[in-house]
């Protein structure tokens, strides 16, 4: 029997995957065997991920751009299936967040949120759909969060764009499972990236009350998020579309 997690001659393309959660899912993919394109605002940046993955021996390029932006989320799916070829894994990861009182919080902040978050993964699904179907198939992955499930008084625009996330994912699943494209969310728990480095900065309790309501009694890992998106973008998630599914330490299920 083949195995079902090989991803040998498929092409991902990671949004936001430059690093933190992006990079530890796109070096998963990669370690399974994927091309990957890396894609970030930050082109320095995107290249230092790219030779990291070249280091250890991947197939990797990066490219620049907006998610926020239509017509260079589109031109990012385009240059991708250029690029490598093809295109068979999406994980629409990139992401921004805006903490304050729900009515103090500008609307151009509320804006510019949705339009990253939540309008950019749709677009570029749309986008990655349409070479998916020509090719008979593929994966597209929606990184929500934990505020897709809780709310929080500082993260209204936030919340609203990782629930939607969760809602965007059942309905393209709908949608393209016709055309063997299977659509999924991942809602990390508290991981370790530079952005919660950020948080705990701010919030020195932030660090005790994420492990003390953790099963796992510690703070995720971008290496954690490495399983699912193997799982998510290979052929042993088939018969897998329209989940949303935490991966959190068990944070979601504590009392």
């Amino acid at each position: 029997m083949n195995n079902p997690f090989d991803l040998s001659g498929r092409v991902a393309l990671v949004t936001g995957g430059n690093g933190g959660i992006g990079f530890g899912m796109a070096e998963g993919l990669a370690a399974a065997g994927a091309a990957v394109m890396i894609a970030g605002r930050d082109r320095a940046k995107s290249e230092a991920a790219v030779a990291k993955l070249r280091d250890a021996g991947r197939t990797a390029e990066a490219v620049t751009v907006n998610v926020a932006d239509e017509t260079s989320c589109r031109a990012m799916v385009a240059t991708t299936a250029a690029t490598l070829s093809r295109l068979d894994i999406l994980i629409n990861n990139a992401g921004i967040g805006r903490g304050q009182r729900p009515e103090e919080f500008p609307l151009a902040d509320w804006n510019s949120v949705l339009a990253t978050n939540l309008t950019g993964a749709f677009i570029a699904a749309q986008a990655a759909y349409l070479v998916m179907k020509n090719q008979g198939g593929g994966k597209i992955i929606n990184i929500g969060s934990m505020y897709s499930i809780f709310g929080a008084w500082h993260s209204a625009a936030y919340g609203a764009s990782k629930g939607g996330i969760v809602q965007l994912t059942k309905s393209l699943a709908t949608a393209w499972a016709p055309d063997n494209v299977q659509v999924n969310a991942v809602l990390p728990g508290w991981i370790d990236t530079d952005l919660t480095r950020r948080a705990r900065a701010q919030r020195p309790e932030l660090h005790d009350a994420v492990v003390g309501r953790t099963p796992a009694a510690r703070w995720g890992a971008p290496r954690d998020l490495a399983g699912i998106a193997v799982f998510l973008a290979s052929a042993a998630s088939d018969f897998v579309t329209g989940a949303a599914i935490p991966v959190d330490g068990g944070f979601a299920i504590q009392g």
